[in-house]
């Protein structure tokens, strides 16, 4: 007589019947700036309490080989980011955003602070994705031509800072439009201009623009002796030497891919990352906040025709010597090259007082900071990025 079905299938391997999906969730993935990551909608994920042992996998990590290979992340910390977006939590934004830092060797989520580069493109997901209820639509002259834009403001959970996103909108229904004609250094291609103002933004972790109320602190080193840095929290804290105090040889062409291999270099970095932390009261141990920026003289000033930088800077992000520029850690660069006596003040040259415009040189190019100081106080601080969404669906975990 035939077997049934039923019968067959209780016959399968014990393995076979204890085996489960593979678990996943929505996300998008997108790049924001000169970064790339995932963006997720809170409801779609597990309890906050569960991410530690959900983020890492969705990204690949841990993984002692930092490449991420079995994830969504590519080995470098500016690829190693996730977002999640949340309905507001005050009257006065559309939408909430923290922003998860994933360690790629050890896995460890580090939400210490902002990333101005992905943040963005949580103003255009939230606008497309109905997150945003009071759709502000507004119009700009962009490259002699008037085009539509949405407003999204967006309180940042990392640093209790509001930002407002403004960005190209088209079509029926009215969507985030990423085609333009703006070039950004440190991306391939054009895109519409992202314009992001964070609304003051200083003392985001410390409270203070100037943790220690000084331009210029000294830091103690374990070996003797100290080290100038200005101490500045503004959208994100940083610690600012001056390169040609660290001692290093032919700092004027210093690069990244020297930076990583001098480990005595990104040993002295690193001590100087946790004796400003110290000094600022934040945690050392906490990687991402704040990070350390050499700071240089410009080698083509703002003043020769126009075309050069004001400043320029060389930052190490999660221990990694960035290839371009942490978004935040230039916004606070150009925020600490308008305060007088730091020393971004000093070495910058060739500020215009009137526009209020810093432009800082960084390994992939420049790019311009908009300050606007009253009174010594930072009222706000503009960055312009390009962004996209390159693609939807789940991720599995």
């Amino acid at each position: 007589m035939r077997k049934s079905i039923t019968s067959r299938l209780v016959r399968l391997p014990l393995e076979a019947a204890r085996q489960t999906p593979q678990r996943s969730f929505p996300a998008i993935f997108a790049r924001g700036g000169t970064s790339n990551g995932l963006v997720m909608f809170e409801h779609d994920l597990p309890p906050r309490s569960h991410w530690p042992s959900v983020l890492p996998k969705v990204m690949g990590s841990p993984d002692p080989h930092g490449r991420q290979l079995d994830g969504m992340g590519s080995g470098i910390s500016s690829t190693s980011k996730i977002c999640v977006l949340s309905p507001p939590s005050r009257k006065d934004v559309d939408v909430d955003f923290t922003f998860v830092q994933v360690g790629i060797k050890d896995g460890v989520l580090d939400m210490g602070g902002n990333c101005g580069n992905l943040s963005s493109v949580v103003g255009p997901v939230a606008f497309d994705h109905g997150l945003v209820k009071r759709r502000g639509v507004g119009f700009r002259k962009e490259g002699g031509e008037e085009e539509m834009v949405g407003c999204v403001r967006i309180f940042n959970t990392n640093t209790g800072k509001v930002v407002e996103s403004r960005f190209r909108v088209g079509g029926n229904p009215l969507r985030f439009d990423s085609e333009g004609g703006y070039e950004m250094d440190g991306v391939g291609g054009r895109g519409s201009r992202v314009v992001m103002r964070f609304l003051e933004p200083g003392g985001a972790k410390t409270g203070r623009t100037l943790p220690t109320g000084r331009g210029v602190d000294v830091l103690r080193l374990r070996g003797g002796g100290g080290v100038e840095a200005s101490l500045v929290d503004v959208g994100n804290p940083g610690v600012f030497v001056r390169v040609e105090d660290l001692g290093v040889e032919g700092w004027e062409g210093l690069t990244p891919g020297r930076v990583e291999g001098d480990e005595d270099l990104k040993g002295k970095l690193e001590e100087i990352r946790q004796a400003g932390a110290e000094m600022m009261g934040l945690d050392p141990r906490v990687e991402s906040v704040p990070k350390v920026v050499m700071v240089f003289p410009p080698e083509v000033t703002a003043r020769e025709g126009g075309k050069g930088a004001n400043i320029k800077c060389l930052a190490l992000s999660m221990g990694q010597a960035h290839k371009a520029a942490p978004l935040t850690l230039t916004l606070c660069l150009g925020a600490a090259a308008r305060l007088e006596g730091t020393i971004p003040n000093q070495l910058a040259v060739g500020l215009d007082a009137e526009s209020g415009v810093v432009t800082i040189e960084h390994p992939s190019g420049k790019l311009d900071v908009g300050v606007t100081v009253e009174d010594g106080k930072i009222v706000s601080a503009e960055l312009h990025r390009t962004a996209r969404v390159l693609m939807k669906g789940m991720v599995y975990y």
